[in-house]
């Protein structure tokens, strides 16, 4: 697969756009100047200080600065490292513990923090609260077994090991000499956080537009083609400290009379993964309604009229959709709770190789989403991992 990122700054948001076989797959916004309602990252880690106990959830409430109060499920406890103890109970008001963003607020949900602290790196992600080996599992199966083989002498009780896909290319050497540097960084944090107060960012996200690079799959990377001068040079610090390798990829685009938008056609690609509708090739189209609870994605065979009677060309326009919703899906970032309405099948056949085809594009995401089943009213459940707001809201936020 061939892979391009674009990244410009225009109406004071920085957006990153993924291109995969010449295609805008994914959409990324940022604000270039965040407020301070908005300045805490996906990835920062404070010493929070427990506000507030309710068990009928199974939850407790976290200040990770004055009024600034964040949702912690009580499971992560078991893990917790904490800093200072009010009480002889497993979690106690007053309690101060170190935690992790690992979700951030969405509309009116508070931000969400867990003491199951990650490092990430290019290879490999070191996880506290999991002890686990694992290794993704888009690696090559004999290449997983080997590292886990090779990976065993690492178990211990304090944190696990996640091999990423991006060391499917790399040296074994590369991806050890990353794991100890964030060995490194794990047990100097844990050390560090006995010394400070409460409050304190004891380590602070990169922009997401870094994180974005650090987390891009750079098998067949062409290209990182980067509009602005100010961002080329920042993130061009980064590669030479992070990614010396890659460095040849970057490129600095700056032709004021046909700028970057223009050339790749993004604000069109923008403006359309911002619409209700999105049509598709047969005639029909897609109706995306995020609500506050879940998103309801309905399919419309819209001037396909002439087979809507027939069971084929419902199904071909069912296979149409199951293919764009997925993709509409990833663009959007779309996550939680997703319920695709589906023209109806009369024929078992036709709906299994409808889930069938549909699970198989669902799992082109490089973010966890899974087909859960399609209920007695025909309606599909979809379920994606929430890390990052949805474009939708992103761009609200201007």
């Amino acid at each position: 697969m061939k892979r391009k990122l674009l990244i410009e700054k225009r109406d004071n948001r920085i957006r990153t756009y993924f291109i995969e076989d010449g295609d805008i797959v994914e959409i990324h916004s940022a604000s270039a100047s965040p407020s301070e309602a908005d300045r805490h990252r996906l990835g920062d880690i404070y010493i929070g200080k427990v506000s507030n106990i309710v068990p009928n959830i199974g939850a407790a409430f976290i200040e990770i600065e004055k009024g600034v109060n964040c949702y912690y499920d009580m499971k992560d406890v078991k893990s917790a490292i904490f800093t200072h103890k009010s009480g002889n109970k497993q979690l106690c008001i007053g309690d101060e513990l170190v935690v992790q963003i690992s979700r951030e607020a969405i509309k009116t949900k508070a931000p969400t923090v867990t003491g199951n602290l990650s490092f990430t790196g290019r290879y490999a992600v070191l996880t506290h609260g999991n002890t686990r080996i694992g290794v993704s599992s888009k690696i090559p199966k004999s290449l997983r077994e080997e590292y886990k083989r090779e990976l065993a002498g690492l178990q211990n009780d304090d944190f696990g090991l996640i091999v990423r896909t991006n060391a499917k290319d790399a040296p074994f050497e590369d991806v050890l000499e990353e794991i100890n540097a964030l060995k490194d960084e794990y047990y100097s944090l844990v050390r560090t956080a006995e010394t400070r107060v409460c409050f304190s960012c004891l380590k602070s996200a990169p922009p997401s537009y870094i994180a974005d690079l650090k987390n891009v799959y750079m098998d067949g990377m062409e290209a990182i083609i980067i509009g602005d001068h100010d961002l080329y040079t920042r993130i061009h610090m980064f590669f030479q400290a992070e990614l010396p390798e890659k460095l040849d990829l970057l490129e600095l685009y700056d032709n004021p009379s046909f700028p970057l938008d223009k050339l790749y056609s993004t604000q069109t690609a923008l403006d359309k993964a911002l619409m209700e509708r999105a049509w598709l090739k047969t005639g029909g189209y897609l109706i995306i309604q995020p609500t506050e609870a879940l998103t309801v994605i309905d399919v419309n065979s819209g001037k396909n009229t002439s087979k809507l009677d027939s069971e084929d060309g419902a199904m071909k326009v069912n296979l149409e959709a199951a293919r764009e919703a997925a993709r509409q899906i990833r663009l959007r970032n779309l996550s939680g709770i997703i319920l695709v309405d589906f023209i109806n099948l009369n024929r078992d056949e036709n709906t299994h190789r409808l889930l069938h085809e549909f699970r198989y594009y669902l799992s082109k995401d490089p973010i966890q989403t899974t087909l859960v089943d399609m209920t007695t009213l025909g309606l599909v459940e979809v379920t994606r991992k929430k890390v990052r707001r949805p474009l939708h809201e992103e761009e609200r936020l201007k």
